[in-house]
């Protein structure tokens, strides 16, 4: 059995949905089929999930959403009717909606709900699409699939017991199509994933019902080992392990969701990255293990918005519990931290510049100075992490005298370096402004 999940771009309009039908249909065993929201069209257009916060918003701020709900209506009205399918949907749609911003749940379950309009929608739109051309498919609800997850609206995560529920999908006849990004908790109450999470729905799927193969169809062939806006033309990856793929997500690789894979990861089931507009490609392949390979790097990510608060203290690594309260004070602000790269008198902590207000920043660095008396407290911004990611780097001598070179003769200065405990990446801070000119010449010594 595969479960097959299709991301937006794949499901944008009618014609690709044709493609889509087109692989379903191509191999038998694609039984359970996962669905985005329609993505874009073209390089300027606007997500319906984009549309679809915008309606919420204005509704919840008092203005009006008419327009902005026309918006989302045209939409999936150019698609049946290229499909010359049943327009019904489309009233659905718009009576769903007002129910939903009529009802008496918070603001915050409204969103949810309003948000995983566009997957819900594109799911009965593919279904009976399939229905028309002579395929036995059926729109399957999330809480009838079995999808349970906690009660934390915008950050749903699986709860164990749907795993076993899940499975009985192996006992449908017809191919199955689940709209992806929301679960339903115990209480009946829909709630989304983070976004980006019909990879999360994708992948508890396919651990759910112990899939051979969970196919992850998207806009491009493989998964190139660098960013290609930055470098023209990069090497394709055909081979990755779970570790390597969740380091380069982590670090700024578009192609998943970097939570996406842990349920497939924890069931062991290889996953295949395939572009819905070459289906026979060989596209990219992410397993638990894989054969060594003479070039241990595989991938060089990075990603910009972070900010570094440096703590400096003299023999701050005798004063017991230092650590302790310093993340504690982060912690009661709700901050997680990213990274601590720590000297013996000094300690850095890296966290993303979108949890740190200007608010919060005063009163983080005021509790710092009160409560642990440091020497110094210093707040750097516009930082960028470059991560240089492979399963066997940690093995291989020389790789970090070769990444250092590399930024040295890109006229870069390190900020920040750390490995640590990771067996398979390499982490270096950097100027923001730096990024491009620094992956370049990383690419061109790992990979040229």
């Amino acid at each position: 059995m595969k479960v097959a999940k299709f991301g937006g771009s794949s499901v944008a309009n009618a014609e690709q949905l044709r493609k889509v039908s087109n692989i379903i249909q191509d191999d038998s065993d694609r039984k359970v089929v996962i669905v985005s929201a329609p993505g874009k069209r073209f390089s300027e257009d606007t997500k319906v999930t984009d549309l679809l916060i915008g309606v919420a918003e204005a509704y919840l701020n008092n203005q009006p959403h008419d327009e902005k709900l026309q918006l989302v209506l045209d939409r999936f009205h150019e698609i049946t009717k290229e499909l010359n399918i049943s327009d019904h949907i489309i009233a659905e749609i718009k009576d769903g909606i007002e129910s939903i911003l009529g009802s008496s749940d918070s603001d915050e379950l409204k969103l949810d709900a309003i948000k995983a309009t566009g997957e819900d929608s594109l799911a009965k739109v593919l279904s009976a699409y399939l229905q028309s051309i002579g395929v036995k498919a059926s729109y399957l609800n999330p809480k009838e699939a079995g999808i349970l997850v906690s009660d934390t609206p915008g950050s749903a995560q699986i709860l164990d017991q749907s795993y076993d529920i899940l499975y009985k999908l192996r006992d449908r006849e017809e191919i199955v199509v689940i709209p992806g990004f929301f679960g339903y908790s115990k209480d009946g109450k829909l709630i989304t994933f983070s976004r980006g999470g019909s990879d999360i729905t994708g992948s508890i799927v396919a651990a759910g019902v112990k899939a051979d193969l969970y196919e992850n169809f998207t806009d491009v062939d493989s998964v190139y080992c660098v960013n290609p806006t930055i470098v023209d033309n990069p090497k394709e990856i055909t081979a990755l392990t779970y570790k390597e793929m969740r380091e380069l997500s982590y670090a700024g690789f578009s192609v998943f969701h970097d939570e996406a894979l842990i349920p497939a990861f924890k069931a062991d089931i290889p996953v295949c990255i395939k572009n819905t507009n070459n289906p026979t490609g060989i596209g990219t392949i992410i397993v638990s293990k894989k054969e060594p390979q003479p070039n241990p790097v595989v991938g060089i990510a990075s990603d910009t918005g972070f900010i570094s608060i440096y703590v400096s203290k003299y023999l701050m690594n005798r004063e017991l519990g230092f650590g302790r309260k310093l993340l504690t004070i982060l912690e009661d602000e709700d901050i997680s931290f990213e990274h601590t790269p720590s000297g013996i008198d000094d300690i850095s902590i890296i966290i993303r510049d979108s949890q740190l207000t200007t608010e919060k920043e005063e009163r983080i660095i005021a509790r710092i100075k009160e409560e642990l008396d440091p020497d110094t407290v210093d707040v750097e911004r516009d930082l960028a992490l470059i991560m240089v990611v492979g399963e066997g780097m940690d093995s291989t001598v020389g790789l970090a005298d070769k990444a250092t070179h590399a930024f040295t003769k890109a006229d870069v200065n390190i900020e920040m370096m750390n490995q640590g405990s990771s067996e398979v990446s390499m982490m270096f801070g950097i100027k923001a402004s730096k990024v491009d000119e620094s992956v370049r010449a990383l690419y061109e010594t790992f990979f040229e």
